[in-house]
């Protein structure tokens, strides 16, 4: 019984890697870069928030260069006829945001 279980749950947890693996939306140079910073151990940056308002707003652009890339990826998976329109909406989105950095840093 509990073998069945161990084996059930091993199952379950192999197919979620896989969907996972399927369903990554990371472009590959940055999950190497990834990698290799947790190799190295939890960076400063991740328990310490940005300071100083140019620290906050180069975190923030990053942020949104960064998910224009993975929503660019995402768009590549998509069906070919509908890649030109997710880009083009994607592209808007990052002009947009990158044009709302000021008020956003500024709100927090």
């Amino acid at each position: 019984m509990v073998h069945r279980i161990v084996t059930g749950v091993m199952m379950a947890c192999a197919a979620l890697a896989v969907h996972a693996q399927q369903t990554d939306t990371t472009p590959p140079q940055n999950a190497q870069l990834q990698r290799q910073e947790i190799a190295r151990g939890e960076p400063a940056r991740w328990s310490q928030g940005d300071q100083t308002t140019a620290e906050q707003t180069r975190t923030l652009r990053k942020e949104i260069g960064a998910a224009l890339a993975e929503a660019k990826q995402a768009c590549q998976k998509g069906p070919a006829s509908e890649r030109s329109a997710c880009i083009k909406e994607a592209q808007q989105t990052y002009h947009d945001d990158m044009a709302k950095v000021p008020q956003t840093v500024a709100q927090k």
